[in-house]
């Protein structure tokens, strides 16, 4: 039923502009009943930072920005979602256009910069939502022109504790100026101090809830070594890897549309983004568990995350180009492979080829 609702859809949405097409998919996932996905088997179920995932696989920030369908994502075999960015207050984000397709690449390019309702929309509708269960991520993110960003996101984990499954401090948005500055060692220490302090006080009845910290792929390997070093000085849960890249690699086709400013996302950004997770892993020295992100369009794609040090995945850009059904087909294709390879679970091969990758030519 999922393929033949991407069948009859997907060639629709291209039609729009991007925003549009993006739109009109959260007005349908809110207006219509979702099919439920089989349940998934039990090979797939994965713990992370002290969750319970009944599949890796995660809808990652930027496509329900304002909370308004996690249970339908949930329905449709995400095995979590996270929404966000939310800022604490309403803000439009960034002039449009601000969202390009690269067809030829299978990518998108972004510029949104946190367009969001603000805090009391979103958590509207998770109280809304209490009760119903499913694993639901919140990412937070800083008004542009907030005079004390830190803050911003200590105020959030206030006001979502008791909603949130976990909480992502995203400081790797490309798209408002000087927020990546946050990923500096001195900013960041001062930054998970804080936040951390705030969830530590905010612990709800099933305690205090994981946090994680979501980087940029373009951070230098030095860098790298502060921003590992820090998390796992302050205790961060668990790193997501990563955002966006601001890096045009030389393969691109649209060559036209590559020139327009902001995030690029999709196929383009696969091999960077593992290089990332595998350089991350092989630092962390298993203090935490990473989350991939960035290019996972199959099958393979995905289990090359996981054997680069993932242990839960997310995907957004590769949805516009290969539609829902593309959750059940990675999922296949994960079972598949650890039939052939007679394991029991994936976290068997998190990581396996973390060391060969940071050994490799770097990505351009």
């Amino acid at each position: 039923m999922i393929r033949a609702f991407d069948h009859l859809t997907l060639p629709l949405l291209r039609k729009l502009d991007p925003e549009g097409a993006h739109r009109l998919a959260i007005k349908g996932l809110r207006s219509f009943p979702m099919p439920r996905a089989k349940t998934d088997s039990p090979k797939l179920a994965t713990r992370a930072f002290g969750l319970d995932f009944p599949n890796p696989i995660g809808m990652a920030a930027g496509f329900d920005k304002n909370a308004e369908v996690p249970d339908a994502l949930l329905r449709l075999g995400f095995g979590y979602v996270e929404v966000g960015s939310i800022t604490p207050l309403p803000q439009p984000g960034n002039p449009k256009p601000r969202m390009f397709r690269l067809e030829e690449d299978a990518g998108i390019i972004n510029r949104m910069g946190f367009n969001s309702e603000g805090a009391e929309v979103a958590l509207r509708h998770l109280n809304a939502r209490r009760g119903r269960g499913g694993i639901i991520g919140v990412n937070l993110g800083a008004n542009k022109d907030s005079e004390d960003r830190t803050g911003d996101y200590v105020k959030l984990i206030g006001l979502f504790a008791p909603v949130a499954s976990y909480f992502t401090v995203n400081v790797s948005s490309p798209n408002t100026p000087g927020l990546r500055n946050l990923q500096q060692a001195s900013a960041l220490d001062d930054l998970l101090a804080r936040v951390i302090d705030a969830r530590n006080r905010a612990r709800t009845e099933t305690g205090a809830v994981p946090l994680l910290l979501k980087i940029a792929p373009d951070l230098t390997l030095s860098e790298l070594d502060d921003v590992v070093h820090v998390a796992r000085a302050r205790g961060v849960d668990g790193m997501i890897v990563s955002n966006t890249t601001l890096a045009r690699p030389d393969t691109l086709r649209e060559r036209g549309l590559a020139l327009e400013q902001g995030g690029l996302s999709g196929r383009p950004l696969l091999r960077l983004s593992t290089r990332m997770v595998a350089e991350t892993y092989v630092r962390a020295e298993g203090a935490f568990p990473l989350i991939g992100v960035g290019g996972i369009d199959s099958g393979g794609a995905a289990l090359m995350k996981i054997r680069a040090g993932a242990s839960l995945i997310q995907l957004y850009s590769s949805l516009v180009y290969k539609g829902l059904g593309l959750v059940e087909a990675i999922k296949t294709d994960l079972l598949s492979t650890l039939r052939r390879t007679g394991r029991e679970s994936l976290s068997e091969i998190v990581g396996a080829d973390a060391a060969m990758i940071t050994a490799e030519d770097w990505p351009v």
